[in-house]
């Protein structure tokens, strides 16, 4: 942690692609203030770097245990790791 900043690396399992779940993590981060990225990845997860104030990142981390509606979360592996200095939070 960093001048009261976390960062962690995430991959996300389960049915989380094809069901608006990277634009929904934005949204979601984009309203708690958390920076960082999200993508989808070749084996049908989705993988991002959410960084930001401790609270923030742990309430973005519950939401991405649930997701939106049509997903069925399987497992959110948080892996923690020096900050970026992101700001905005964006689809890649």
């Amino acid at each position: 942690m960093t001048d009261g900043v976390v960062r962690y690396r995430v991959v996300v399992t389960g049915r989380v692609q094809g069901v608006w779940y990277r634009e929904s993590c934005r949204r979601t981060a984009e309203r708690l203030g958390v920076g960082g990225w999200v993508r989808n990845r070749p084996d049908g997860s989705v993988e991002a770097a959410v960084e930001g104030p401790p609270a923030a990142v742990d309430r973005l981390l519950d939401w991405m245990r649930e997701g939106p509606p049509r997903a069925v979360v399987e497992k959110v592996d948080p892996r923690l790791e020096d900050p970026a200095g992101d700001r905005a939070f964006v689809v890649r």
